[in-house]
């Protein structure tokens, strides 16, 4: 269906976070939107824009006509417009639109790093919208100091695309990650029981991601799957649990669980620190929750030890959860109420 919505990204559908809070809406709802993307890329760093001076400068220009516009319809933009911005055009963007609405799903107000801090558009962007949306309660608490129109809207998955997995039965336990290559290191919070539990048991560790970087010892239970829209999937139904490792920070406790999700969906039983979203998912999902090396280890160990009948039951408890209350079609009138107003 054509709508007047115009939505607005600095990445493409390449990158995570303007994928699966923005455009992925597109796709579940049939919704056709004048679509914006910087570079229609998942690497905007000074490098890339460096290489592309023309590319970017058309971009540039084209955000400033789309800004100057008068408001026509709802704008729905994601995180930031433009990765050399301050924040100011985003402002004006959102202001003049018929409805503005801001998506956000990371910690923006902690990110001071860079010469264009995310947490200036953040803010900026906050400030002038119709409608904010966040992607879990802590989100939405940092929103309403500055916006008084914040609704929560969690990541979600659309279950039918993910392989449900059936088979809990293994030779050799394979625990899988799923992420970007920026958050690799998250997995080095638990290199000592994940390098224990392959000493013990053979486990292996499948990496689903477009990095290729070392992670020193763990390299060497380490099997690399790049990612890809059509191949994730079959990579996530094979393995037998899902991890999730964070450091506990002011940046990690914004995430919203992505990962737990995707894991959920495929009915994998479920590990990872219970930090910010990912407790209340652990909980609902039937998972493992540890924070310690020690407790990372018990959790490893209780779910390769435990009968296949154990794991499988926990897999589909995870997948009813995450179908009832992280999926699009859970959240759809929700989400249509607020971009749309109706």
């Amino acid at each position: 269906m054509t709508t007047d919505l115009t939505v607005v990204a600095s990445y493409g559908r390449t990158a995570g976070s303007a994928r699966v809070r923005m455009y992925d809406w597109l796709d579940h709802l049939g919704l056709v939107a004048r679509e914006y993307k910087y570079l229609d890329t998942s690497r905007l760093g000074m490098g890339t824009l460096a290489r592309r001076p023309l590319d970017a400068t058309r971009a540039e220009l084209g955000l400033a006509r789309l800004a100057s516009r008068p408001g026509q319809g709802p704008v729905l933009l994601s995180r930031r417009a433009s990765p050399i911005s301050t924040g100011r055009l985003e402002a004006s963007l959102l202001r003049r639109a018929g409805r503005g609405i801001y998506d956000f799903d990371d910690a923006l107000s902690v990110a001071t790093d860079g010469p264009f801090p995310l947490a200036k558009i953040w803010r900026r962007s906050v400030e002038a919208v119709d409608v904010v949306i966040a992607g879990n309660d802590l989100l939405a608490a940092e929103a309403r100091q500055y916006a008084d129109n914040v609704i929560v809207i969690p990541s979600c998955v659309e279950p039918d695309i993910y392989l449900a997995k059936h088979d809990y039965e293994f030779d050799r336990p394979t625990a899988v990650w799923i992420g970007s290559p920026s958050t690799e290191s998250y997995l080095a919070t638990i290199a000592q029981p994940l390098l224990e539990a392959h000493r013990r048991t053979g486990l292996r560790l499948r990496l689903v991601s477009a990095g290729a970087a070392s992670l020193g010892a763990l390299d060497t239970m380490i099997d690399r799957v790049p990612w890809t829209p059509t191949g994730f999937a079959a990579a996530l139904e094979s393995a037998d649990v899902g991890i999730m490792p964070l450091p506990d920070d002011a940046w990690t406790r914004g995430k919203c669980a992505y990962k737990l999700l995707q894991y959920a969906a495929t009915a994998l039983p479920l590990i990872g620190t219970p930090v910010g979203a990912n407790r209340g998912v652990l909980d609902g999902a039937q998972g493992w929750a540890a924070n310690s090396d020690d407790e990372w280890l018990t959790a490893l160990f209780a779910c390769i030890e435990a009968p296949a009948t154990e794991r499988a039951a926990r897999g589909a408890a995870a997948r009813e959860f995450v179908t009832a209350n992280f999926s699009f079609a859970a959240w759809a009138p929700t989400w249509r109420q607020a971009v749309f107003g109706s």
